[in-house]
């Protein structure tokens, strides 16, 4: 089962962790082994397999779940939230491509050299709209060096989005990591509430995990913060990226 990383303490290299273990209720915590004789002949119940670890209060405060895991339901069931949201709408964008891009009628005029950057669409028709109403959609698009295909594809798009009102930025996968940012994409609205993407190897969307736990929302909202300091303005990242072949 895969592991995601809800949030860190850690400093140059220091270790205590939390993390969430994928289908499941169960959190790991990373931490320092207790090792002390007096500390561990005073624990109870101890059955071979476990083991103890140190991790400082501050972890647990900050970052530990205060309610089950959210259940995955479709991307259709949040599309009313990008009307509906008071305030901001900010997506981190992780991965290499998406497979919704490659199947899109888009993709295959990009494919041929056409300028896909003024193709109309719902999503700008609402972009529109809500930033008309004084509403800010932002976007942080991790990418690679060089930019993969469909990131350069995402790219080429970006200025159609940015004339609808959407405030897009790129940041390199190098400086994203050095931040530890999340390796996950995820909606936060308001401030208040996530939706993280669940896709499959192929780069399809499975769904969504909607939630409004205090913690998953602190992490959002820290990511979204260190993401939108460092990251460049699209333009710029448009001007340096290759036409496709």
């Amino acid at each position: 089962m895969a592991l995601r990383l809800i949030g860190t303490t850690s400093d140059e290299g220091d270790c205590p962790t939390l993390y969430e273990i994928d289908g499941t209720d169960d959190v790991l915590v990373q931490g320092d082994r207790v090792t002390d004789p007096e500390h561990l002949a005073q624990l109870r119940d101890v059955k071979p397999s476990e083991t103890f670890v140190r991790v400082p209060r501050s972890l647990l405060v900050r970052f530990a779940p205060s309610s089950g895991a959210p259940q995955l339901q479709p991307f259709a069931e949040i599309a009313h939230l990008f009307r509906e949201f008071r305030h901001t709408a900010f997506r981190l964008e992780t991965r290499c491509g998406y497979a919704s891009d490659r199947r899109s009628p888009k993709w295959q005029r990009w494919q041929a050299g056409e300028d896909v950057s003024a193709v109309p669409s719902s999503w700008l028709d609402n972009v529109a709209a809500q930033t008309g109403a004084g509403k800010r959609f932002e976007r942080v698009r991790v990418v690679d060096t060089p930019p993969t295909e469909g990131q350069q594809f995402l790219l080429a798009s970006a200025p159609g989005n940015v004339a609808a009102g959407e405030d897009i930025r790129t940041l390199a996968r190098a400086e994203a990591e050095r931040l530890r940012l999340p390796a996950f994409d995820f909606w936060l609205f308001d401030s208040r509430l996530v939706a993280r993407f669940a896709f499959d190897e192929n780069d399809t969307t499975l769904g969504v995990y909607l939630t409004d736990d205090p913690a998953e929302v602190l992490a959002a909202c820290q990511a979204r913060d260190a993401a939108w300091h460092y990251a460049t303005p699209a333009a710029q990242a448009v001007r340096q990226v290759p036409s496709p072949m």
